[in-house]
């Protein structure tokens, strides 16, 4: 069994005995360390800025052309925190018990307390620098509710809230840069690590300009590079988003945990066609005031508007009346899924259920009606009045949809269906956000430890920021202090030489297969194998098929992938393909841990265990523990497990009725 490295203790002080008696690094040794931060999102930026604070020198990377152009900045719906101000019974436990629960007790309970606990200081943080969180008339910061939970704990900035934060880490950030505390190179993607002695000690990147491949030492590497949801090829990700800095960290010896772990997103734009390459996201935030419902009748053919309420079926509400409309991502999506798949979707493709948010105006006109003091209101006036408060809530995410569809959602009633956003599993941690490999560590989504099987709405943010800002300056600083007595390693050292030859060579492998098919090809067929197979339902028979299938389309891609232009130019078509050729081989260790892990939990749903009800069926007796993966060569990997110990909270069924 693998060793997490939990403190002892009682779980509400482990953090606070951590903190107090972790080694420090004194300001003048500090000077002489060297950090790499490896993606400036949420996780990278907040990092690279609160290590160059402290005084490290630190060097940070991202393929964007800015640190700004991070995939954080499409979050929309709001970060949570366990602050209380609605006064509704929330706090650091309640925050911590609706995060275990809502990943189907697949998470370690040190690592989530701790993001509980530190949730309320990072809303401190980001009101300091200036983050506009929405705010209540009196001048109060306001909160929303969102999946999985009974209290309104969700700050917000309208549905834009992840480029706030964002913004705010980059000017932290940026502050660094001008110190000159911390070096950016933009355009640059990491390619592999470089380990002397056992220990990471730097990165191989890639100029994305020149094509040029560059060493860089760093006593500590931190990959904050985001998830592996573009592995499904649609996906709320950015069309940039990719495992390749993670999986090349995984490739040297860094072990990849729960990959099977995915999220579907309930409340996205359906598919229209072959020709997309992406998906878009309509915020989880929607689900507070929208209800979502389809015809009760198969083969209806009324507008939405015509269907009287008596002939719809509001099946969240009807089936989970105690969470309604806000129940976990993973329950919802699997709820539409059987809908759709049982005859009662909506549209031309019949993949669809409708958010409806035609209750919520007319609620939201009588308050403002009732407000003003007015009399002898017309059901007109009411409406438009009710229109003016959800645009300023949600304004831009209806512009966008209607942007998308041609249709007005505050007129009719908006078509969603469930699709890839977010990844649970990701590099295998211990609770100081260290990897197998020494030295090696990773924050954020590119790591498993906070979500377990589900990962709630409004959470993500949370663990990038608490990762970045308040844990890993401890826990690396923690280690780093082993580290003064050793002199920074000059690039010129053999390990660099063969790790850049290595990458060299694989580059050039890849150019010269000189086939006829695309890396894009490629990526959209893997794409559907691994939706077909591993998305939101899996069983047994179709993931061997998947696993024998990818292995098929690796074989094929190695011998007619074509990539035109060259090595040592500016080439996006040569780093799509390093990118997929990734990919392809996640994809088959995915299908593997899902295949190995014989039970139903959270994102993940095998068909052959379900409730008599179609939920989740857990085996906590064979199947309470981590699986976290070690790479020992072609198609072939290791399984190591960690076990999970609830000291605290009991696992049970989750019930959201």
């Amino acid at each position: 069994m693998l060793d997490a490295k939990i403190p002892s203790g009682k779980l509400d002080d482990k953090w606070v005995d951590y903190k107090g008696h972790c080694k420090l690094v004194n300001p003048a040794n500090k000077r002489k360390m060297e950090v790499i931060i490896v993606g400036t999102g949420l996780a990278g930026a907040s990092a690279a800025a609160a290590m160059g604070e402290l005084g490290y020198k630190v060097k940070a990377f991202c393929f964007q052309d800015s640190p700004r152009r991070a995939h954080s900045i499409a979050a929309q719906g709001g970060i949570n925190a366990a602050k209380n101000y609605q006064n509704d019974g929330d706090s650091v436990f309640r925050l911590f018990y609706d995060t275990i629960k809502g990943g189907d007790y697949r998470a370690r309970e040190a690592n989530v307390h701790r993001l509980a606990e530190v949730s309320s200081n990072i809303i401190d943080q980001c009101v300091a620098q200036g983050v506009p969180f929405a705010r209540e008339y009196g001048g109060l910061l306001s909160n929303r509710s969102f999946g999985g939970t009974q209290v309104q704990r969700t700050f917000y900035a309208a549905g834009q809230t992840g480029q706030q934060l964002l913004i705010g880490a980059y000017q932290a950030l940026e502050r660094q840069v001008a110190l000159g505390n911390v070096t950016m190179h933009a355009r640059h993607e990491m390619l592999d690590i470089v380990k002397i002695d056992g220990k990471a000690k730097g990165i191989i990147a890639r100029n994305l300009i020149t094509g040029e491949l560059e060493k860089h030492f760093g006593h500590a590497v931190l990959i904050c590079s985001g998830g592996y949801g573009n592995v499904y090829y649609l996906s709320t990700n950015a069309m940039g988003s990719n495992v390749t800095a993670a999986w090349k960290a995984h490739k040297q010896g860094a072990y990849f945990a729960n990959p099977c772990f995915t999220q579907i997103h309930p409340t996205c734009i359906p598919v229209s066609g072959d020709h997309q390459s992406k998906l878009t996201l309509m915020s989880e935030s929607l689900r507070n005031d929208g209800r979502i419902w389809v015809p009760k009748n198969v083969g209806e053919t009324r507008k939405a508007n015509d269907i009287p309420d008596a002939d719809r079926d509001y099946f969240l509400e009807r089936r989970y009346p105690a969470f309604g409309n806000l129940v976990p991502r993973d329950v919802a999506s699997r709820a539409a899924k059987e809908r759709c798949d049982a005859g009662f979707g909506v549209g031309t493709s019949k993949q669809a259920v409708y958010l409806d948010y035609a209750a919520a105006i007319e609620r939201y006109g009588k308050i403002e009606v009732s407000k003003q003091g007015l009399t002898n209101v017309s059901h007109e006036q009411i409406i438009a009045m009710g229109k003016e408060v959800v645009k300023e809530k949600y304004g831009n995410l209806f512009e966008m949809y209607a942007k998308i569809t041609g249709e007005n959602p505050y007129e009719v009633p908006m078509r969603i269906y469930p699709a890839v956003h977010y990844t649970m599993g990701g590099l295998w941690v211990d609770y100081e956000l260290q990897t197998t490999v020494p030295g090696l560590y990773a924050l954020g989504e590119a790591n498993f430890s906070d979500h377990g099987a589900n990962r709630l709405g409004a959470s993500a943010l949370m663990q990038g920021l608490a990762d970045g800002y308040f844990v890993a300056p401890y826990t690396v600083g923690n280690n780093l202090a082993d580290e003064i007595y050793n002199a920074a390693i000059p690039t010129t050292h053999p390990a660099f030489e063969e790790a850049a030859k290595k990458v060299a060579e694989r580059i050039a492998t890849l150019k010269n297969i000189n086939g006829k098919q695309s890396a894009e090809s490629f990526h959209k067929r893997l794409g559907k194998i691994i939706w077909n197979e591993c998305g939101m339902s899996r069983n047994a028979a179709g993931l061997k098929q998947a696993i024998l299938d990818v292995q098929a389309l690796k074989k094929e891609f190695w011998s007619d992938l074509r990539i035109p232009g060259e090595i040592n130019e500016y080439n996006p078509e040569l780093d799509k393909a390093n990118r997929v050729a990734d990919f392809i081989e996640l994809g088959e260790l995915m299908c593997i841990d899902a295949l190995t892990r014989e039970e139903s939990c959270g994102g993940h749903f095998r068909e052959e265990y379900q409730t008599p009800e179609g939920e989740a069926l857990r085996d906590d007796e064979n199947f309470m523990f981590v699986s976290a993966w070690e790479n020992k060569g072609e198609h072939e990997w290791q399984l190591h497990k960690e076990e999970l110990k609830y000291d605290v909270i009991k696992p049970s069924q989750r019930n959201y009725k």
